[in-house]
């Protein structure tokens, strides 16, 4: 058709008899309108179908998408960025698969686009890491702000998660901000994953003191604190015939926010009671024996 309307304008610039209403015009448009038309039709029917297709399935991704993203309780933004990137995506293709349906050549575009994003891939792939790491530990959520962690050679407490970083606090109020990608493609120890911890403490007594009395004197210290826990009970056993000392384990679990108000305060307080009690703690010495030397 756009031939024949060529034609016909290029007709009418050579003569000025030829009109627009001229009935060879007319006629040839019927009969293009009469061969063309039903094929043209149902290609426009379809891109239609086609186009509304995609948009309501994409709409449907990105509402899904974005209630099971709140569910987790991940970011607003985060939800609405990564549910906004399904939807124009899929819209995306759609486009590709409607304008496929007038008969151009998309397998080019195509390939085009995915060598542009190729390349930008390449030239931010530590960047894109660092992202998708981002996204996975704000769904997954190994970690919240305010946990205490170890990762990526830092230990420390959550301050803030973001994107592209994560910044924790060390022990000393050091700031460090660690990259995503190095997060979460290591081990993290999350020390507040759970509500209880057990505190794993060694005390060592002489050969000489009394292991029942001793043992005696940890479990009132322990069923004294209201901070141990009743229910797991806490161990209390030998565990080793050290060289110099007998060493009982000391194992109570606690709320996790209490772990190192009952370490401190237990070695504390058993040491006090070990004196009272006239049990020895032992440390290392060294015996030197003299022989003198005969004439």
């Amino acid at each position: 058709m756009l031939a024949f309307l060529g034609q016909a304008a290029a007709a009418g610039s050579a003569s000025t008899a030829v009109k627009v209403t001229d009935a060879d015009f007319w006629a040839g448009i019927l009969t293009y309108v009469r061969d063309k038309g039903p094929d043209l039709g149902l290609k426009i029917l379809g891109a239609i179908v086609i186009f509304w297709i995609g948009r309501f399935v994409a709409g449907k991704v990105r509402s899904a998408m974005r209630t099971i993203m709140i569910g987790r309780q991940v970011d607003p933004s985060l939800a609405g960025f990564v549910s906004s990137l399904a939807y124009f995506t899929i819209i995306a293709f759609t486009v590709i698969a409607v304008v496929g349906q007038f008969g151009v050549e998309t397998a080019s575009f195509i390939a085009l686009l995915g060598a542009a994003g190729f390349a930008v891939g390449m030239a931010l792939q530590g960047t894109l890491g660092n992202f998708a790491s981002g996204v996975m530990i704000l769904l997954f959520r190994p970690f919240k702000v305010g946990d205490f962690i170890e990762a990526a050679g830092v230990k420390g407490v959550v301050k803030e998660i973001q994107i592209f970083s994560t910044t924790v606090a060390t022990p000393d109020n050091i700031r460090i901000t660690v990259p995503n990608g190095a997060l979460f493609g290591g081990t993290i120890h999350n020390y507040n994953g759970y509500e209880t911890r057990r505190v794993d403490m060694t005390m060592g007594i002489g050969y000489d003191s009394d292991i029942n009395q001793a043992m005696e004197i940890i479990r009132d210290l322990l069923a004294s604190d209201a901070r141990v826990l009743k229910d797991p009970e806490a161990t209390v056993a030998v565990a080793e015939l050290a060289d110099s000392s007998v060493n009982l384990v000391v194992r109570p679990w606690v709320n996790a926010a209490d772990y190192w108000g009952v370490y401190f305060d237990f070695h504390k307080n058993c040491k006090e009671a070990f004196d009272k009690a006239g049990i020895e703690i032992p440390f290392p010495q060294t015996v030197v024996h003299m022989q003198k030397a005969s004439d």
